[in-house]
């Protein structure tokens, strides 16, 4: 899957004027299990990719990761398409805030216990990276202002965009209608919302994080200053059932030098599995297609 493909054609779609879903993912008793469904979406008259995604709320590379024979630059009425809404949950505590650059994942667990919420994100773009990290949120803002740093505006100006000292709030600022500052750093990071939802699935921020603007809204009012954030970026992820049934979801893994990386996997999740016997070309068959939907790799017991 060529990241770079997918991020022109999605740039290509006009923006969707329908409202992203909210719904909750429930989570299994068996936590190995794959949480959610994969879907299947009938195309009508007039859809397109940037349309679905926003409908479906799942990333537009996600989507095309998951439909690698398909042009969904050129839908057709009836043509089905694979909506990836089944997945394994990343390596990380089920509280709070997890997000996975990776693959461009948001998820929320609420203090229930027994559903997530997944939302996709747009990301630092490449010389901005977005960093791992263990944090909270120490500051929540409603129509938030924007100060761009001097780099940003010698970037905007050179785009012939003059940015002022402050961007105030309104339908210009790129920070939306919801700020959420992260306690890492210099409080230089946040999740927030975008004037541009076209910039949400993709690698395109100075390292922030970017909602859908009725996601960022929905999010706002579940949290606090406090709630936990934890930020991973795992392109491999591996779980076992009960019943010993092994799943491997595999996505393309991005760095911050590129659109992605062409060194291999990291491969530590799955040893003990290929030492107990999981076909290894199993495995490396859902590695190398990096569809970024849950596969049955075998049976340990």
């Amino acid at each position: 899957m060529n990241i770079l493909r997918a991020l022109l054609l999605v740039l290509l779609l006009p923006a969707s004027l329908a409202q992203a879903r909210i719904a909750p993912l429930p989570l299994p008793e068996d936590k190995g299990q794959p949480v959610g469904q994969i879907l299947v979406h009938t195309a009508q008259e007039g859809d397109t990719l940037a349309a679905i995604a926003r409908e479906y709320g799942i990333s537009p590379i996600l989507i095309m990761a998951a439909n690698p024979e398909q042009d969904l630059l050129l839908l057709q009425p009836g043509e089905r398409v694979i909506i990836p809404n089944q997945l394994l949950l990343p390596r990380a505590q089920t509280q709070g805030i997890v997000i996975n650059l990776a693959e461009l994942r948001l998820y929320y667990y609420p203090e229930t216990g027994n559903e997530v919420y997944v939302f996709p994100i747009g990301i630092g773009r490449v010389g901005r990276a977005t960093p791992e990290m263990i944090t909270r949120i120490s500051e929540m803002r409603k129509h938030p202002t924007w100060t761009p740093t001097a780099n940003t505006r010698r970037e905007y100006a050179a785009k012939g965009i003059p940015l002022p000292a402050v961007v105030p709030a309104g339908p210009d600022n790129p920070l939306g209608d919801y700020a959420m500052r992260l306690a890492y750093g210099s409080g230089e990071y946040l999740i927030h919302g975008t004037n541009d939802p076209l910039d949400v699935g993709l690698r395109s921020s100075a390292g922030c994080i970017r909602m859908y603007p009725e996601h960022v809204e929905w999010l706002f009012a579940q949290v606090n200053n406090g709630t936990q954030v934890q930020i991973v970026n795992q392109a491999l992820k591996v779980s076992t059932d009960q019943y010993g049934q092994t799943f491997v979801e595999a996505h393309e893994p991005l760095t911050p030098e590129g659109l992605a990386d062409t060194r291999p996997l990291d491969m530590t999740p799955l040893m003990p599995l290929l030492e107990q016997g999981v076909d290894a070309s199993t495995v490396e068959q859902v590695i190398q297609q990096q569809q970024g939907l849950p596969q049955l790799v075998g049976q340990l017991y």
